[in-house]
């Protein structure tokens, strides 16, 4: 068996693994590159695979950095099987359609200004056609059942309980009667968190374990204590008589503060300040949870189970058109605006931003993993000024970091897994994680007796089922 990393290694984005086996070629996730945008251009243009030669494609889960090539894919030939889960093909629906719209419009604007320096014009990675042709090749399977997505290898969907859908992915590899288990960890969640079931961290039993690395070395701060804090951030916003403005990405994140805000507004803990989700398609992904509740934990499950959404609650706007996103900039008094993307790289919350950086009594929210070379990675990290649009905005408005709402496991969760799911592994491989990340698990790993690699982009790892 063979596995090239050609994304998601030292690195967080583009996640995209392939595995040769006996003459066939299986794609684990086919994640579109974000960062640089020459650099991250071109990774999406060409990333060093042949699509057309890829037999299988199977997912861990829906988030663009996962999924976000597939059409890409296809438009450069294809053909052959997309498995995953039904919620991530739902979720997958909604959102490779959304990041084509994107493109396009990224692409009217830069090209209006390609043609006046009498420049070639670009096409985009793909279209809304590729998007939708995309989904005619998914095959969806239940977790736990066994699918063969090709001659002599077998995939199994283990909760990841990372977003709606996710899996881990068990892949099982035979030939001769010699069987090879491969577990990719996908992203992998955390335990106790609202919504979705934990994470199953002893279904499977690898011989070879490929799993995330993102907070490799560090320990998130408690859920309870995550709540606090938004809690503190929107009193003391709204007594400033300020806005607070939430990246937030509209699967999962979103979701997730919304659970909460329904929360604290029901026992009176924050003020009942209008909350805006901007973000038509976080309205749509909404929608889709409602689809499956049997990705909920119990307590989400009751909820529905009860007539409740755990989702909504008096004084909440999802907000469809242009025209309602503007008016918000013009809107005086306290709120709270949570809107995608989640990493500050496109969409409408670059417009309140651009708004809200400047006013003091205002605050940047920052509740998720900002990639490097991100502006929400600027903003997190204190940047004085930041650009938007071209143009440079001081920072004047307050920045609180939360991260114990994030969705990936830190590094404790992440020993645990390697530890568990990892202990008839011969070997664990690190990926999805940048190098600080990654080495600092590798050693720790190490330091208990695990085999680990950290493989780069464009490596290839060849196990035997003995390695």
């Amino acid at each position: 068996m063979r596995i090239t990393f050609y994304g998601a290694a030292g690195s967080v984005t583009g996640s995209m693994h392939l595995v040769e086996f006996d003459g066939r070629r299986i794609l684990l996730d086919c994640g579109l590159h974000q960062g640089h945008r020459s650099e991250s251009d071109a990774l999406n243009r060409d990333p060093g695979l042949d699509a057309a030669s890829v037999d299988s494609i199977v997912l861990s889960h829906a988030h663009i950095d996962h999924s976000g090539s597939i059409p890409a894919f296809v438009r450069r030939g294809f053909a052959g099987s997309i498995h995953s889960t039904s919620a991530t093909r739902d979720l997958c629906a909604l959102m490779l359609a959304d990041s084509a719209r994107i493109q396009e419009g990224d692409l009217q604007f830069l090209n209006k200004k390609r043609r006046a320096r009498n420049e070639p014009e670009l096409e985009p990675v793909y279209t809304p056609a590729d998007a939708a042709k995309a989904m005619q090749f998914f095959h969806t399977s239940p977790y736990y059942s066994t699918v063969e997505v090709s001659p002599g290898i077998t995939a199994r969907f283990i909760e990841a309980g990372h977003i709606l859908g996710s899996a881990q992915i068990e892949l099982t590899l035979t030939r001769g009667g010699r069987r090879t288990v491969l577990l990719y960890s996908g992203d992998l969640g955390r335990p106790a968190m609202p919504i979705l079931k934990d994470p199953d961290l002893g279904a499977s039993r690898p011989d070879i374990l490929l799993m995330e690395s993102t907070y490799g070395a560090r320990r998130h701060e408690s859920g309870g204590d995550a709540v606090k804090k938004l809690r503190n951030t929107i009193r003391e916003t709204a007594a400033n008589d300020g806005r607070v403005i939430i990246p937030a990405f509209s699967v999962g994140r979103t979701q997730e503060i919304l659970y909460y805000l329904r929360l604290l507004r029901a026992n009176g803990s924050v003020p009942r300040v209008p909350v805006f989700v901007d973000s038509p398609m976080a309205l749509d992904a909404t929608s889709i949870f409602r689809l499956h509740p049997e990705c909920f934990d119990e307590e989400a499950l009751e909820a529905v189970q009860g007539g409740e959404s755990p989702f909504s609650f008096d004084g909440l706007h999802f907000l469809q058109s242009v025209a309602e996103s503007r008016a918000l900039n013009d809107m005086k008094g306290p709120s709270v605006v949570i809107s995608a993307s989640g990493m500050c790289e496109h969409g409408r919350i670059l417009h309140h931003l651009r708004h809200g950086v400047t006013n003091p009594a205002n605050t940047i929210l920052i509740v998720g993993f900002m990639a490097r070379n991100t502006l929400g990675r600027a903003i997190a990290d204190g940047a004085g000024t930041v650009k938007i649009f071209g143009e440079k905005r001081d920072m004047k408005a307050s920045v609180v970091t939360i991260d114990g709402f994030s969705a990936h496991a830190d590094s404790e969760g992440l020993f645990e897994y390697a530890s568990t799911a990892g202990a008839s592994a011969s070997r664990i491989v690190l990926v999805h994680g940048e190098e600080e990340q990654s080495g600092a698990l590798s050693e720790r790993l190490g330091g208990a007796g695990f085999a680990c690699t950290v493989p780069s982009r464009t490596e290839t790892l060849v196990v035997d089922a003995g390695d």
